[in-house]
């Protein structure tokens, strides 16, 4: 079962420019951000984090990134919402049998945790990621 929205994740050119901007817009007394680089993504993340409601910011570090190919079709925006469960595996086999297309096996991502995506054909043209704690 899905628990809850986790982030929303937005695809940038440069992690400092983004950071800025969402900062000068949003009270930087109730900021907090955390940064990691995921090389075998060849991807840059930082975590904006704001009460209980995180973003989630995505920087290429390779032109081989998924994320360099996304903002070379579509500029920066809106890359993928990303939804909680306890049992990714038992929720990738749910969604499959309703009709979902997921991409790939699950793997770690960011802050370590397991993660598979949905592919957007079948959800209104949004990436949909599905997250576990390990």
């Amino acid at each position: 079962m899905l628990k809850r929205l986790d982030h929303v994740a937005i695809a940038v050119k440069s992690l400092d420019d983004a950071l800025r901007t969402f900062q000068s817009l949003i009270d930087n007394s109730l900021i907090t951000v955390t940064v990691e680089e995921i090389p075998s993504h060849h991807v840059r993340v930082a975590f904006l984090h704001v009460g209980e409601t995180r973003l989630e910011f995505l920087e290429p570090t390779s032109p081989e990134s998924p994320v360099a190919k996304f903002l070379a079709q579509r500029g920066e925006g809106l890359h993928h919402i990303a939804f909680e469960t306890d049992d990714i595996r038992h929720e990738l086999d749910r969604v499959e049998i309703q009709g979902f297309s997921p991409i790939g096996e699950p793997h770690i991502g960011a802050e370590h945790r397991l993660v598979s995506f949905l592919h957007p054909k079948e959800t209104h043209r949004t990436l949909i990621e599905l997250i576990q704690s390990v």
